[in-house]
C-alpha cells in the first residue's frame, strides 16, 4: 500500500437521520391537537436521538402537521444552541421584547443584589412554547464589569426555572399560521437566580445572533422530513421526494458548520432557496391531495416558510461582505 494512501473502510457515523428516514415504513400519524399530546411524542423521540439535526428529523417525519415539526425542531435547535438542556424540559428562548429582539431593544435587567444572587426585572414577548414551557432561557442586560467600554451592552443569558417566583406566563392569541404552536407574553418581577447560573459568553454573540441560523437549519430539516413522509404516504411523485432528500442533505452539512461563520450563511441561503421551490411545489400536492383539512392547514400555514426572508437576505449580505473585506475580488451581486 503507498505509504501517503489508506484504503481502510472509514467508520460509518453512529446515526444517519436521512438513511433512517428513508428506511422507516411510512404511516399515516394519528392527529395530535395540542402541546400536551405533543409533549411526549417529542419527548420519546429526544430519547432515542441524541444529535438536535437527526432529533429534528425524526421530530418532522412524526408530526401530523407543520407545527408540530416546527415545535420539535426548535428544541432541537435549542439544544443545538445550548447542549447541557435536559431532555425533559420544554425550552423557551426569551428574547424579544416590546421593539424587538436587536441588543438596544432588550431592558430586561440582571441586577446583583449581593450573596450570589441576581434579580431580574424585564418582559419579554412571543416566547415560543412559553405557556407550556418548563424553563425559560432568559436574555437581558447584567452589570458590565467595571472595565467595560461604556458605550457596549452585557447582554447574558440566564436559565430561569418556569414556575419561579416573580415569574407571570400569559399566552398570547395564537398566531395566523400553525395556531397550535403557543407563545407567551414573559413577565419577570424581581425573580432571583444564581449568580453562577449565567451561561457562559455574551448574551447576543454567542446565543442571540446564531440561533437565527441554527434555528433556520433545524426547523426547515424537520419540515423537509415531514413532507418526505407525506410524499410517500400519498403516492406523490419519486422526483419530489428525491428533492427532498436532497435538501436534507443539505441542510444536514449546514447544521455541521460554525453558525457564525460566512460559509455558513451562504449555504444555508443556497439551502433555503431550494426549500422554497420545494414549499412552491407542494402546493398543487395538497390541493389534489382529497384530504381537505389537511390541504387547509398547509394553506393556512403557507406564511411560515417565507417568515423572516428579509432577515435571511440581510444575512447572505453580510456573508458577502465579510468576504469581501478579507479578499481582493469583488463578491457576486445577490441578483446573479
Amino acid at each position: 500500500m503507498h505509504a501517503l494512501l489508506d484504503f481502510t473502510p472509514r467508520p460509518r457515523p453512529d446515526h444517519d437521520p436521512i438513511s433512517a428516514a428513508l428506511a422507516a415504513q411510512p404511516t399515516a400519524v394519528a392527529p395530535i391537537e395540542d402541546v400536551g399530546q405533543w409533549w411526549p411524542v417529542h419527548r420519546a423521540l429526544a430519547a432515542r436521538h441524541r444529535a438536535p439535526f437527526a432529533l429534528s428529523v425524526a421530530g418532522g417525519l412524526a408530526a401530523d402537521r407543520a407545527g408540530w415539526a416546527f415545535a420539535s425542531a426548535y428544541q432541537a435547535a435549542l439544544r443545538a444552541l445550548v447542549p447541557g438542556l435536559a431532555d425533559d424540559v420544554v425550552a423557551a428562548f426569551c428574547v424579544t421584547e416590546a421593539t424587538g429582539n436587536r441588543p438596544r431593544d432588550i431592558h430586561t435587567t440582571f441586577r446583583d443584589v449581593g450573596n450570589g444572587r441576581l434579580a431580574i426585572t424585564g418582559a419579554k414577548r412571543w416566547s415560543t412554547l412559553g405557556p407550556g414551557s418548563t424553563l425559560l432561557l432568559v436574555v437581558g442586560q447584567a452589570s458590565p464589569a467595571a472595565d467595560a467600554p461604556a458605550a457596549r451592552s452585557n447582554l447574558k443569558v440566564v436559565p430561569v426555572p418556569a414556575d419561579a417566583p416573580g415569574v407571570i406566563v400569559e399566552a398570547m392569541p395564537p398566531a395566523a399560521f400553525v395556531p397550535e404552536v403557543p407563545h407567551a407574553r414573559i413577565r419577570l418581577d424581581e425573580v432571583e437566580v444564581s449568580a453562577g447560573s449565567l451561561l457562559p459568553g455574551d448574551g447576543y454573540d454567542r446565543y442571540v445572533k446564531p440561533f437565527r441560523t441554527i434555528e433556520d437549519t433545524h426547523i426547515n430539516a424537520a419540515l423537509m422530513a415531514w413532507l418526505l413522509r407525506e410524499t410517500r404516504v400519498r403516492g406523490w411523485p419519486a422526483a419530489y421526494a428525491e428533492r427532498l432528500v436532497a435538501a436534507l442533505a443539505a441542510l444536514e452539512h449546514v447544521s455541521t458548520m460554525d453558525p457564525a461563520s460566512p460559509a455558513c450563511h451562504l449555504a444555508l441561503t443556497g439551502a433555503l432557496d431550494w426549500c422554497q421551490n420545494l414549499y412552491a411545489q407542494a402546493g398543487p400536492l395538497w390541493e389534489s391531495c382529497g384530504d381537505e383539512a389537511a390541504a387547509a392547514r398547509w394553506t393556512r400555514d403557507a406564511a411560515l416558510f417565507g417568515m423572516a426572508s428579509k432577515v435571511r437576505e440581510l444575512r447572505a449580505l453580510r456573508a458577502w461582505e465579510r468576504l469581501a473585506a478579507g479578499a481582493t475580488q469583488l463578491s457576486p451581486s445577490r441578483g446573479a
